[in-house]
């Protein structure tokens, strides 16, 4: 898995943004927190959690752009990091812990 820390905008109430890809999941993700009143971080958008949910860096990327300043080339970064994970097969506990996902989401359709 990548992550990238990703700049606030100035002005917007939120602590850290992060941008990656999730080579088991298939899918980019990203995440953006802000911190409350007692410090801890509170998750204020969180995508890219199931698996191929968001299939491009730009897709990724533009539900960051309502709270970050995007840095130049971080698509490119983040299509760099799929890349160098395509020669990567899943372990025993991956493959044990999709076939679980795979059960809840059936079980959710149900």
């Amino acid at each position: 898995m990548s992550r990238h820390i990703v700049p606030i905008k100035a002005g917007v109430d939120a602590s850290q943004a992060i941008a990656g890809w999730d080579r088991p999941l298939r899918t980019y993700f990203v995440q953006v927190f802000r911190s409350d009143d007692d410090g801890e971080e509170e998750e204020i958008l969180w995508e890219g959690a199931e698996p191929d949910q968001l299939k491009t860096p730009d897709e990724a990327l533009r539900l960051l752009a309502p709270w970050c300043d995007i840095p130049d080339g971080l698509s490119a970064t983040l299509q760099i990091d799929r890349m160098k994970t395509l020669a990567n097969r899943d372990g025993p506990a991956q493959t044990q812990a999709k076939a679980f996902l795979e059960e809840l989401k059936r079980r959710r359709s149900e």
